[in-house]
């Protein structure tokens, strides 16, 4: 059970890292006859202007940087990206943190423009967090999925250490979730809390929900009543959880309403 628990929980992080608004992504084209494709970044630390760099050996192709403010009235700027040998290399404007950036690449070869992604990228400023902080925050969070697993299958073949497995999880969960996660978001963005009822973020709105379902199945195991079913349900809730991409519906700035 432990062996099926941990690799369930790799899988899950696996899942999380390609997943999200966060994590580069995969764009390609074909121009001239040849097929480029890149990663391009959605994430970037305040404080100095985002490197956008593609990947371009043919010299004869050019690449322009499409972008303006996400959420503004802005108008869509272009400039030409500068070579540096095989990389096309462009940069866009440093934003506060949560603010967020929208641009597009176009390709040009021998006078013909192909657009190296598919509609626009978003990409979001912010601040610089403690990477101790980070690292503790990510080993709690998936050490809570860890032993919310295991005593789901505690509960369904053995039984004999639910209770203590339970009160693990709920610990993972608090000081992981509940604790440090506002402490990140605070560093990152300028708030510890954006979820509900004071703003939409599904990160902090998925974390209080299954804390609050492992502490229904921790009360209904000190009042003996049907405690196993709770524990189910709470190992299911936060595998639900784990499925919503990190950082989605996340802090953003509005300058529509500025």
């Amino acid at each position: 059970m432990w062996v099926f628990s941990v690799i369930f929980t790799l899988a899950f992080i696996y899942y999380q890292r390609l997943t999200g608004p966060t994590y580069p992504v995969t764009v390609k084209t074909e121009i001239g006859g040849q097929y480029v494709k890149n990663k391009l970044l959605r994430t970037w630390e305040c404080g100095s202007d985002a490197k956008i760099g593609i990947h371009v050996p043919d010299t004869s192709i050019n690449g322009y940087i499409q972008f303006k403010r996400y959420n503004s009235y802005d108008v869509w700027y272009e400039a030409r990206m500068d070579r540096n040998k095989d990389s096309l290399i462009a940069y866009l404007p440093d934003q506060p943190p949560a603010g967020k950036m929208e641009y597009k690449i176009i390709l040009e070869k021998d006078g013909k423009r192909a657009p190296l992604t598919d509609g626009t990228v978003i990409l979001r400023y912010k601040g610089a967090v403690p990477g101790w902080i980070l690292i503790i925050h990510i080993v709690l969070i998936f050490a809570a999925m860890l032993f919310s697993t295991r005593t789901g299958l505690e509960v369904l073949f053995s039984g004999k250490q639910v209770i203590t497995y339970t009160r693990v999880t709920l610990i993972l969960l608090l000081a992981g979730g509940l604790l440090l996660g506002p402490v990140i978001q605070k560093y990152a963005f300028g708030a510890f809390w954006t979820g509900w009822p004071v703003g939409n973020d599904l990160t902090d709105n998925k974390t209080a929900v299954a804390f609050i379902f492992w502490l229904i199945a921790f009360i209904q195991q000190q009042r003996k009543k049907k405690f196993r079913t709770w524990v189910i349900v709470a190992a299911l809730v936060l595998i639900i959880m784990f499925l919503i991409p990190h950082s989605m519906w996340g802090s953003e700035l509005n300058h529509m309403e500025q």
